[in-house]
């Protein structure tokens, strides 16, 4: 199904029930169902935001490339230049890669905060500032 660009997600063919009988699949995934590939968003010097289809006709802003983050402080939110990715809880090397997910520590003007969105599929980047 790559003709649609997008990637499956789910068991085998024929997958083990809890019993250990082998399971025969039902049916087959529908395009509908289907998942899309990682949306890495990475540092950088510029903002770079893709707008992809999503189900329904919908319009998914998918970030590629961020330069600021919107850092909760004690005084509210404020806009703030990301200098380098500190590290990440999903993978060692997305750190070393400048990669940010949900959960990563990123090092900004402000201080250090953890981004608590999902940039790859929301199109910004949200944290909260857990080292001034």
């Amino acid at each position: 199904m790559s003709q649609f660009g997008a990637q499956l997600h789910g068991k085998p063919d024929r997958a083990a029930s809890g019993s250990g009988k082998l399971k025969n699949k039902f049916r087959d995934k529908r395009r509908s169902e289907m998942g899309g590939y990682f949306a890495e968003a990475k540092a950088g010097p510029e903002q770079q935001v893709n707008a992809t289809r999503a189900r329904g006709g919908n319009v998914k802003n998918v970030l590629k490339h961020a330069a600021f983050a919107n850092v909760l402080t004690k005084q509210g939110y404020r806009k703030a230049k990301i200098t380098r990715v500190e590290e990440s809880r999903d993978n060692r090397n997305f750190a070393r890669l400048g990669i940010m997910t949900k959960g990563t520590v990123i090092s900004t003007e402000l201080g250090k905060a953890r981004v608590v969105n999902r940039p790859g599929q929301e199109g910004c980047i949200n944290a909260v500032l857990i080292e001034a």
